[in-house]
């Protein structure tokens, strides 16, 4: 059986945020991805564009993020909506209906290994298995009470 800890090694990420230190900090708390990062919509839309990647970290303010989300889904990318605190439940309720996979408030991004790897764990478990597709049946949400992540089912039965 394969680890959490295999799961995220060797993924290719697109980390896309208006603030280098972010950017950087997430680029340390993942040393075993392959990184590219953008700082802009435009510089972000071209890399998913030209490139393939099997997930990308959009913040939703600075760069359009929802924008993003959609071209993320549209070219097969596992989406995770970054902000700078929880969601409120409109947003909660329009990230996951545009298709995020998850959200990580940025006061928990030292997290982040841990959240990438729930999500492609449920994406495991569900792919191929009972009529699920993929991730498009769960998101992974922090729960800021506990620390602990926990997944949430948004079931379409």
């Amino acid at each position: 059986m394969v680890s959490k800890k295999d799961l995220i090694d060797g993924q290719k990420i697109l980390i896309v945020d208006d603030e280098p230190d972010i950017l950087e900090a997430l680029e340390e708390f993942l040393p075993t991805c392959d990184i590219t990062t953008a700082t802009t919509f435009e510089e972000a839309k071209k890399y998913l564009e030209g490139q393939e990647f099997g997930l990308a970290i959009l913040d939703i303010m600075g760069v359009d993020g929802y924008r993003l989300l959609e071209i993320a889904k549209g070219k097969g990318v596992i989406p995770v909506m970054l902000t700078a605190h929880a969601l409120s439940p409109e947003h909660t309720i329009r990230s996951y209906k545009e298709g995020a996979a998850s959200y990580v408030p940025k006061e928990e991004m030292a997290d982040i290994r841990v959240f990438l790897n729930d999500i492609l764990e449920a994406k495991e478990k569900t792919s191929g298995g009972g009529g699920l597709t993929g991730w498009d049946r769960f998101m992974i949400e922090p729960s800021a009470l506990t620390g602990k992540r926990r997944t949430r089912s948004f079931g379409k039965n």
